[in-house]
């Protein structure tokens, strides 16, 4: 009510003063009058009258600073009680309004400072009386609801609400992603529990599962047994003694050596087969003083003998430090590749036809084909083609036979003078012919094909056709181009290409760009520390292996520790097909390798392998979704020989099903730690193949007694704290 008065009489004071305040202004005369001057005996003895005394303060009223000091003083009051009666202005302005209102520069005269004070004083007092009542204690802070499973100070807690939820938006949510999470239900895979795996029948000792004709077919269904060892088997013998030698029984099929046996220089003496020279190290005399370029060891460090045999060839290579991959097909005699694998060498089976070889372009730095009876000029010499695709830029290809001496027969002439044409149109040089050896060099680049006549047979491939797919692609009848800027003919002398990134490495087809050279380099240290793990954890020196499979090889670097570390062991290194091509920069570095699709039967004969080398393949295949894992261990176990090594490294999301079907197997399977340490994603298997598991099951007594020692040394290491 005291609010409500005060601004209702609040016009009618300013009212009041807004005349005095123009006075001045509009009456000089009233502003400069003179004051009165009365007598002071006059003053003293004469009272007042009431009408003198009323003008004087009238006139006192309506002097311009009394008339100013009253104004400031009435709106000072009216803007205090307005702040208190809203609140929500901020204080700041009524301070820093009142700050102005003061500070003005006015002078007062002496007459009215003291009136002036009394009341400022009384406007203060006011102010901070209403500003003290203004302040009020802040409302308590409203509790919000707790929806989560951590409470105020951070720890668990079981006492929570879960909030409001609305069914209907997990089913929008659903629809949204087109029911992907009943997809992804529907591809996670299946655990599946495995029994033991029985022996396989006895006609499958030798089976080769993709190779029983010259052309590589798979069958329908995939092996679900275990394939048994033949009866005598024993452990291979060490390199180099089974250069010269191996054990009768390990090959079941001795045909080759009672038909053949003067030809490939073999004789049986006891249990053992044993092997003469043959001449292959005057051939390679030879062949040398022929064209010292080849330069043994050095400029010619991968080799490929087409038609080999039992490996005469590479077995004398391999003191010129060279590896040979000798390849065959499954002839009559069936298992020349076999022998050349029992006696250590490098070695596969594949059907030299219709399709490309599983290798690179420009993998081999010497390519020889000699008495194999395969005629390379037919079908418009496509075989003689595929031989030009992996025959390095510059480097050499041999041909040796009676044809190239034809002297004696007409037809033998014939297929000489096919080979000569044929080779002198696709730009290859005769550099030297001697009794039954010829020697051509491949041009280093492009410059002889462009310059041959329009419409020259045959012709160049497209330049869309790419010379490195080589998984189920036939061969095409045309001249594949070399790369414009030298790339694969320009590798370093060995051993020097084993460490130096080579050309081709900037050519894959993969992720990284920039940083290829520094990944090949980190890949090859890493694995130099976990080879030479395993060399002091499990004396890899003592166990001589010699055929090594390496079944995700990335650049190479597994083969590359092996070698560093002088260990006597040569690696096939597979690059699978649904990873990174990077075949060209393991054949460019100096090491062996194919092309191969795990979900597949390998082409080699069983018990090929002492040690088998997997990381991060059961992660990728899993991704994949193309088969179980049996499919891939089977394989494995079809490759392994009986006490041979499997070693493989992966995440703990696959290694317990590794584990169970490794067991179901009868492999002796060991867990370790990674370097990492216990809580790594990453863990170690190291299993074993013991060849009383794989005997004909005859032999019950035996056989249980070797079952209770092997749980014996399971419970031994099975708890190995070792790190590798």
């Amino acid at each position: 009510h005291f609010l409500h008065c005060y601004f209702s009489l609040l016009p009618f004071c300013v009212c009041l003063l807004l005349p005095n305040l123009a006075a001045p202004a509009s009456n000089p005369t009233a502003a400069t009058a003179p004051p009165l001057h009365l007598p002071p005996t006059a003053a003293a003895m004469k009272p007042s009258s009431p009408t003198a005394a009323v003008g004087t303060a009238l006139h006192l009223v309506k002097t311009p600073n009394f008339v100013k000091f009253a104004a400031v003083a009435l709106l000072s009051l009216s803007v205090a009680l307005l702040f208190y009666h809203h609140p929500s202005f901020p204080s700041a302005a009524f301070s820093a309004f009142t700050f102005a209102s003061n500070s003005s520069p006015t002078a007062v005269p002496a007459n009215s400072t003291s009136t002036a004070l009394n009341s400022t004083s009384i406007a203060a007092n006011t102010t901070s009386t209403i500003l003290k009542v203004k302040k009020l204690p802040p409302p308590p802070p409203s509790v919000a609801q707790r929806t989560g499973i951590v409470d105020e100070n951070g720890a668990m807690t079981e006492d929570f609400d879960v909030g409001e939820f609305d069914p209907s938006l997990m089913e929008e949510l659903r629809d949204l992603k087109g029911g992907a999470e009943e997809t992804e239900k529907r591809n996670e895979p299946e655990i599946v529990k495995y029994g033991k795996f029985k022996p396989c029948d006895e006609s499958k000792i030798d089976y080769i599962p993709c190779l029983d004709s010259f052309e590589r077919h798979c069958p329908d269904s995939t092996l679900v047994c275990i394939i048994p060892m033949p009866n005598g088997y024993q452990k291979s013998l060490p390199w180099p003694r089974s250069r010269d030698e191996l054990w009768l029984h390990n090959v079941p099929d001795t045909r080759l050596v009672q038909d053949q046996g003067s030809q490939y220089s073999m004789s049986v003496k006891d249990d053992k087969i044993s092997f003469q020279d043959g001449g292959s190290d005057q051939y390679l005399n030879l062949v040398s003083q022929m064209v010292p370029e080849i330069d043994f060891g050095h400029q010619t460090r991968i080799a490929l003998d087409i038609g080999s045999g039992i490996g005469s060839f590479a077995a004398s290579l391999f003191k010129y430090n060279v590896v040979t991959l000798s390849i065959g097909t499954k002839d009559v005699h069936k298992n020349q590749i076999q022998f050349a694998l029992e006696r250590g060498l490098p070695a596969m089976v594949a059907g030299f036809g219709a399709r490309r070889l599983p290798y690179a372009s420009q993998a081999f730095d010497l390519i020889r084909c000699s008495g194999s009876g395969i005629d390379l000029t037919v079908d418009n010499g496509v075989l003689l083609l595929e031989v030009n695709r992996l025959l390095r830029a510059g480097r050499y290809f041999v041909w040796g036979g009676p044809q190239v001496d034809s002297n004696h027969e007409r037809s033998l002439e014939d297929q000489w003078k096919e080979m000569e044409d044929l080779a002198a149109r696709i730009c290859w040089q005769l550099v030297k012919k001697e009794g039954n050896v010829g020697i051509w060099c491949k041009p280093l680049n492009n410059s002889c094909y462009l310059g041959r006549e329009i419409g020259a047979q045959p012709p160049l491939c497209s330049s869309s056709e790419d010379p490195d797919n080589v998984w189920y692609v036939n061969m095409t009848a045309c001249i594949t181009p070399l790369p414009k800027d030298g790339n694969g003919g320009n590798v370093s002398v060995w051993p020097a290409r084993l460490h130096s990134p080579p050309d081709r490495l900037q050519s894959i087809k993969m992720d990284a760009m920039i940083s290829r050279k520094e990944l090949m380099k980190a890949e090859s240290r890493y694995w130099n520390e976990i080879i030479g793990s395993y060399v002091r954890a499990f004396h890899w020196k003592e166990q001589n292996f010699r055929n090594v499979l390496d079944m995700r090889a990335g650049f190479g670097g597994f083969a590359a520790a092996l070698n560093d570390l002088e260990l006597t062991s040569w690696v096939m290194n597979v690059v699978p097909v649904n990873g990174f091509n990077t075949l060209p920069v393991i054949y460019d570095r100096g090491l062996l390798g194919v092309m191969h699709d795990w979900c597949e039967p390998f082409d080699t004969y069983p018990r090929s392998y002492d040690l088998i080398h997997a990381a991060g393949l059961f992660s990728d295949e899993r991704k994949r979704a193309k088969c179980n894992f049996s499919t891939i261990l089977l394989e494995m176990d079809r490759m392994l020989r009986p006490g041979g090594t499997v070693y493989i490294r992966d995440t703990l999301a696959v290694i317990g099903e590794i584990h169970d079907v490794a067991s179901a197997m009868g492999w002796v399977v060991m867990v370790h730690d990674t370097s990492e340490g216990p809580h790594a994603s990453w863990k170690f298997l190291a299993c074993e193949k013991h060849k009383e598991f794989i005997k004909r099951p005859q032999k019950g007594r035996g056989h249980g007694k070797n079952k209770k020692g092997r749980k014996e040394k399971k419970a031994k290491t099975g708890d190995s704290q070792l790190r590798v």
